[in-house]
Formats: structure tokens, sequence, C-alpha cells
């Protein structure tokens, strides 16, 4: 028998996050491109526990984006300044102070994340000319990803929710916005690890995994960058 879920956070009911939730207010508007992948079948995605943290998020979900309806809104409203979160040449680095407020000159800062793989975010990427058009943005990571029950590509990694993460704490250190409370991402990916781990580790549950997660020190490093769910190499 199927377990009763939750379709805020769609975990199991007995295990739903949204309780412990408290959305933040910010002035950026997140916005995450998810893959359908990634909606439908990934069952630790980070993308959809860090729009329920974020009051001023949403969740877009598709591959190629040039003609969503809900994306191509936000691109044409001249009040916003639209821009993709996607490292490499030419991105403006956040952490540095790279886009100060006062270019935004009173308009809203609108983000756009891609949450799949590397290689599902690079295929949503080629199919949405528009969304190459975009001023990019990165960061500076403060530290190495924190996924543990999940084999990272390559270092530098990380998940959509740490992404989430290191933009809102690099947007306030450069007065661009607020991040009110710096907490609460980072305990619940930890939280929603830990639980993960338990239930691998208990005996009892049969089916869920066959065995505990390994140490991801000691576990064998992936040859291609579309094997794990990491979105982006900072």
């Amino acid at each position: 028998m199927s377990r009763e879920m939750c379709y805020r956070c769609f975990w199991p009911k007995n295990a739903c996050w949204c309780g412990s939730i408290r959305p933040m207010k910010t002035d950026t508007r997140v916005v995450i491109l998810m893959h359908p992948k990634e909606f439908k079948e990934e069952k630790a995605g980070t993308g959809r526990l860090t729009h329920l943290c974020l009051e001023n998020s949403e969740i877009q979900m598709g591959i190629g984006f040039d003609g969503h309806p809900a994306v191509q809104a936000l691109l044409a409203d001249a009040g916003n300044v639209c821009v993709l979160l996607y490292p490499g040449s030419g991105a403006r680095n956040l952490s540095n102070g790279e886009l100060p407020a006062a270019e935004l000159a009173g308009r809203r800062l609108v983000v756009f994340v891609l949450d799949g793989t590397w290689a599902c975010a690079r295929k949503m990427l080629r199919l949405s000319a528009t969304l190459q058009r975009l001023p990019r943005v990165m960061f500076t990571p403060s530290a190495p990803s924190r996924f543990r029950i999940k084999q990272q590509p390559q270092e530098g990694c990380l998940s959509t929710l740490e992404a989430v993460h290191e933009l809102l704490c690099a947007l306030e250190v450069s007065g661009v916005d607020r991040y009110p409370d710096r907490d609460q991402l980072l305990d619940l990916f930890e939280r929603m690890q830990e639980y993960q781990i338990r239930c691998a580790a208990d005996p009892n549950r049969s089916g869920y995994r066959r065995k505990p997660y390994g140490d991801p020190s000691a576990r064998r490093v992936a040859r291609t960058i579309g094997t794990s769910r990491p979105v982006v190499r900072w």
C-alpha cells in the first residue's frame, strides 16, 4: 500500500517537513527552473525544500523555457532585473560585490536557478535562448558541499539548496538583499539527510536501501559530471 504523502514538500506525511519550516522574506525573487525528472522522480531533491523556505520564490517545471508563459512574463516585466545563476566566463561574482544595489535602481532582482543534474541543466540552457541571453551571476562558495548521501561529480559542486544559500549570503554581503534566517536552509538540509541515513541503516525498513550510506570520501569518484544531482560547479 502506498504511503500517504504531503503534496507541499512531497515527503510521506509521517516525515513531512512543512511544520518545521519558517518561510522567510527576501526582496530577491528566486525562480527555480526544475527539470521534469527532478520534479517527478527525485526523492532527495532540494529545490522543493528551498522553495518552501523562501516566501518570494517559485518553481517552474520544464526543459525549454522560451515558450513558458510564467517565465516569459517575468522576463518581459520592466520592473525586474533578471539574471541566471550559472558559473563561468563572464559571470559576475556576487561575493565580490559585482552587482551593486544601485544598479537595480528600485527594480526587483529575479534570479533563475536551474534545478537538475549537470547534464539536464546544460540541456535546459541549450534549449532556452532567452535564458542564454540573460546576464549570469555566480558566487565564491564559503564551504565545500555538505551533501553526504549523494556522490558529488567534482569538487566544488553544490546542491540547489546550497547554491541558493550561498546566493543569499552573497547578496546580503553586497548590500543587495537581506538573509534573515541563515541557518534554516542548511539545518533543513542536514535534518533531511540524517533522516535518510537513519532509514537506510534500519534493518526493519525492508526495501528502503540494500545497505546503509557510505562515507562520501570513500566512494568512487564519478567519471562524468552528469551522474549526480548537484547543479553547478563554482
